[in-house]
């Protein structure tokens, strides 16, 4: 059987299927190419338009040939696989070395199915995105336009120190970055409110999640991350003097927190 997602549209011998993917440490919707060859239904191409590592695959079911996009030249993701469907479905079906496919396919017949796709795509894109909202933490420490909520979490069968970096973005205050400096499973958020990008630390590299998020912070690190999470302007205000005075209070706080609640 193909892959091919959860939502499929179009009743000819070229569909399209989609589903929202959450990797953890990306996401976005996928859309699945998919042909009817020699009676059997095969994923031509693949679309993943993820937040992070966009890409797209001809012929996975055959020879699997994966190309990454850069959003730099290229722009949106959706808007781009949309744009190629429309516009040069046959060549990258042909390119995936299904030629005899490629040749029957017809760009006009095939319109109103990829109206319907692609508002179906931009539906499930904004449905299906993954953000997670964290309390603001029990103890607040301000660094100019930054602020740090320092708590001890229970979450399962795990707990730890959690670290939430916060802004105001338009009068409210916004989720920037979160270090979940948990005992099992240590993790951190770029964008928890918006892109939501998890990734996870190796505790046999790190033993220790809450020095080494402190570490980031005292060398220098909170602006780049906050970058590459998409708050640029609260990037280029840190003062580092001011940070570095409350990096020194976050790293008190959380340290008695700690030793609190594993005593």
């Amino acid at each position: 059987m193909a892959e091919r997602g959860d939502v499929i549209i179009g009743d000819g011998n070229i569909k399209f299927g989609m589903e929202y993917r959450d990797l953890l440490s990306d996401q976005g919707l996928c859309i699945h190419a998919l042909g009817d060859v020699d009676g059997e239904e095969v994923e031509l191409l693949r679309f993943d338009c993820f937040d992070h590592a966009p890409h797209y695959h001809y012929g996975p079911a055959k020879r699997n040939e994966r190309l990454m996009l850069d959003q730099t030249t290229e722009g949106n993701p959706l808007d781009w696989t949309i744009s190629q469907l429309r516009n040069q479905l046959p060549e990258m079906v042909r390119r995936a070395g299904y030629e005899e496919l490629a040749d029957s396919i017809d760009t006009d017949a095939l319109a109103s199915t990829l109206d319907e796709t692609e508002a179906k795509a931009r539906e499930m894109s904004q449905e299906g995105r993954r953000i997670v909202i964290h309390n603001r933490g029990d103890v607040i420490v301000e660094a100019g336009p930054v602020r740090f909520g320092i708590e001890y979490r229970h979450l399962g069968g795990d707990e730890g120190i959690a670290i939430h970096v916060m802004g105001d973005i338009g009068g409210e205050e916004r989720e920037l970055l979160t270090f979940d400096c948990f005992q099992k499973a240590p993790h951190y958020h770029y964008g928890p409110r918006a892109k939501n990008q998890r990734l996870y630390l190796d505790k046999t590299a790190v033993p220790d999640p809450l020095e080494w998020a402190l570490d980031l912070f005292r060398g220098g690190k909170l602006a780049p991350m906050l970058d590459r999470a998409g708050y640029r302007d609260h990037a280029a205000g840190l003062n580092p003097a001011v940070v570095a005075q409350s990096v020194a209070q976050v790293a008190e706080i959380a340290t008695k927190m700690e030793s609190e609640n594993n005593s």
